[in-house]
């Protein structure tokens, strides 16, 4: 295959370049002017006019239940992922893994996949397995001793990236479980990811904290969707401090997805008493997503009986501050990342509209920051964060994992009433050196592959 006239990311002088690129084998073996390919290719894309990019890639999703005994053909989560551009994912983020790191691999090991997936292993998931039940107490050394046998494997032999938390889930979480449950992976190179302990007024003392983890671990620390931590009049702030962290030689970076709510499950701790005090918000600012209350806001008496009868039901919750995103977004060690999460197709509209929507909305409509400056949020620095040194750039020798699209009509769809509409202006997405998507029509459902980061 090969894909004539685009316009390539050059992120070494930052600038655009229209060249042609040819394709062999899954990767890319030429890039020439206009019309001097040497090679002989049986396809070929005319991308004049548009760009031709990296495959996106997701350092933060969640995710679906695949197996066996589960209908992995629909893949819910990494369609939507597909159509809108990812071509790689990192799922087990949060501290939740919705399966066992060796079943989800293995399913696609079997099967293949729309993207190319990564894992973390979850704290969380790690304290459900060994029998916590209640994510308002601390683990016992018994515990934590269990817990870091199976992380280690699933590190050493299942190939996890890291290890993720999902602190503000479970609070009973301590410090000292934390640090003493990375020790038994201390010797290894693995990324530490983490969602925060609280938001709001709490998002200075949750930084420091995730700092303090990556400090006395020694281990880098992704911190997950900064929006929705720290956009509550934290965000400079926050920025600061990471900034701080950053100069001081921690290896502390974040990202951001574009939007002003959040959402994950009504049950969980996120939502206990006195969330919506420190947010200022109401019970009428949280969207209820599936039936038999699908597009229905809350009042109080509603929240209260879906929580206790529905506690899986995820929810929209609008309580963030939008310029406070795009501020977040905007900083030099933010990536773009989707944290995309559906439950039977609902949820909120991030998992499949989030890159069209920086590319669309604030690059080209609102100008707040360059084209080029926001493919590489979204391409090479989460590459590089994940260690995948054959992704997120368009050169010779790299994996042939592509997206092409018009930078005039990109733009997402998806919204809070319909949130798996596919955007506009991709034409399309290349996985492996074939073609998986095309026009928003999806060709080749198993081009993708487990990436497992063997230590």
């Amino acid at each position: 295959m090969k894909i004539i006239n685009g316009s390539i990311p050059d992120f070494d002088s930052m600038k655009f370049e229209i060249a042609d690129i040819g394709i062999k084998d899954g990767k890319i073996i030429e890039i020439a002017k206009q019309g001097e390919l040497k090679g002989v290719y049986e396809k070929e894309i005319n991308a004049s006019g548009m760009i031709v990019s990296p495959g996106f890639v997701d350092i933060h999703m969640h995710e679906e239940v695949i197996g066996e005994t589960v209908d992995g053909d629909d893949y819910d989560i990494a369609n939507k992922m597909l159509l809108m551009g990812a071509t790689t994912c990192v799922g087990g983020n949060c501290g939740n893994n919705r399966q066992s790191v060796k079943e989800f691999f293995g399913f696609i090991d079997k099967n293949g996949a729309p993207v190319n997936y990564l894992q973390f292993t979850g704290h969380n998931f790690l304290r459900a397995k060994v029998g916590i039940d209640d994510r308002y107490r601390a683990a016992t050394a018994d515990e934590i001793e269990k817990m870091g046998k199976i992380l280690r494997e699933d590190i050493l032999k299942q190939g996890a990236i890291g290890l993720s938390f999902g602190l503000e889930y479970s609070p009973g979480i301590t410090l000292d479980e934390i640090l003493s449950l990375t020790e038994y992976v201390k010797d290894l190179d693995i990324l530490l990811s983490a969602h925060f302990r609280k938001d709001a007024k709490y998002a200075i003392e949750s930084i420091k904290e995730l700092i303090e983890i990556s400090r006395k671990t020694g281990k880098p620390m992704q911190i997950s969707h900064l929006g929705s931590c720290s956009a509550y009049g934290m965000m400079k702030e926050s920025l600061d401090l990471i900034k701080s962290a950053r100069d001081e030689g921690l290896d502390i970076t974040a990202d951001c997805y574009p939007y002003d709510a959040f959402s994950t499950y009504i049950g969980s701790a996120v939502f206990d008493e006195g969330c919506f005090e420190l947010w200022n918000k109401t019970y009428q600012d949280i969207l209820l997503t599936e039936e038999p209350y699908k597009g229905v806001y809350c009042n109080e008496e509603l929240f209260n009986r879906v929580r206790k009868e529905h506690p899986q039901m995820l929810v929209v919750a609008f309580v963030m501050n939008e310029e406070e995103v795009v501020e977040a977004i905007k900083s030099p060690f933010v990536y773009v990342a989707s944290d995309g999460l559906y439950r039977k197709g609902q949820g909120h509209p991030r998992g499949a509209g989030t890159f069209p929507r920086v590319l669309g909305k604030y690059v080209r409509d609102d100008k707040e920051l360059s084209l080029i400056e926001a493919i590489k949020k979204m391409t090479i620095d989460p590459a590089k964060r994940l260690g995948l040194d054959k992704k997120g750039s368009i050169k010779e020798n790299m994996d042939a994992d592509i997206v092409i699209f018009d930078p005039e009509e990109i733009i997402d769809k998806a919204d809070f009433m319909n949130p798996t509409l596919p955007p506009k202006g991709i034409k399309y997405v290349i996985i492996d050196g074939k073609i998986a998507v095309k026009e928003n029509e999806i060709f080749e459902k198993r081009t993708g592959k487990a990436i497992k980061i063997m230590k």
